[in-house]
């Protein structure tokens, strides 16, 4: 089973996204679908039935206080097979870290954490320096969101695209 942690987000913000991917630069490519956006706090990749429960009793111990968190600028990663429009997630880093440090007996810390939301896959522009100057162009709207729950998610690989779903909820204080 592959799984990972993550955060959901509440309907106002998706819809708000919705607005944004609507206006994106012409792509060729997929745009993610609203029911798949969240924020991976940890890819756990495959992991077995045993180590599963062990992350489950691990993660029911994580006491942390709900948090005010931010989406507010969009970006681009760029990959020599695709690339990748992120909205910015920021003042979930605390969270992250203390799932990483609680869990890094059974798996290795995060090298560096970016809080981003994949919005789109890019397979190819026609024009990409073009393509960079409109996205730039996109104002972002402050989006707040109060963090109270995270969720230990199972991701499941078919033919039309990655299916999530959830196995545990873990409330914040």
């Amino acid at each position: 089973m592959r799984a990972f942690i993550s955060l959901k987000l509440p309907p106002k913000i998706l819809f708000k996204i919705k607005g944004i991917q609507e206006i994106l630069p012409e792509f060729t490519g997929k745009k993610t679908e609203l029911k798949n956006l969240h924020l991976t706090l940890k890819f756990l990749g495959g992991i077995s039935p045993e180590k599963l429960e062990e992350v489950k009793l691990i993660l029911e111990r994580i006491k942390s206080e709900k948090i005010e968190s931010e989406i507010k600028e969009i970006g681009f990663f760029d990959n020599v097979k695709y690339g990748i429009i992120w909205l910015g997630i920021f003042n979930c880093e605390g969270l992250q870290k203390e799932i990483d440090s609680a869990l890094e007996s059974i798996f290795k810390k995060e090298k560096r954490f970016m809080g981003h939301l994949t919005i789109a896959r890019v397979k190819r522009t026609d024009d990409k320096r073009k393509f960079l100057e409109e996205l730039k162009k996109i104002s972002v709207p402050k989006m707040s969101l109060i963090v109270d729950k995270f969720y230990l998610m199972e991701s499941e690989l078919k033919k039309e695209g990655s299916e999530y779903r959830v196995l545990e909820e873990y409330k914040l204080n």
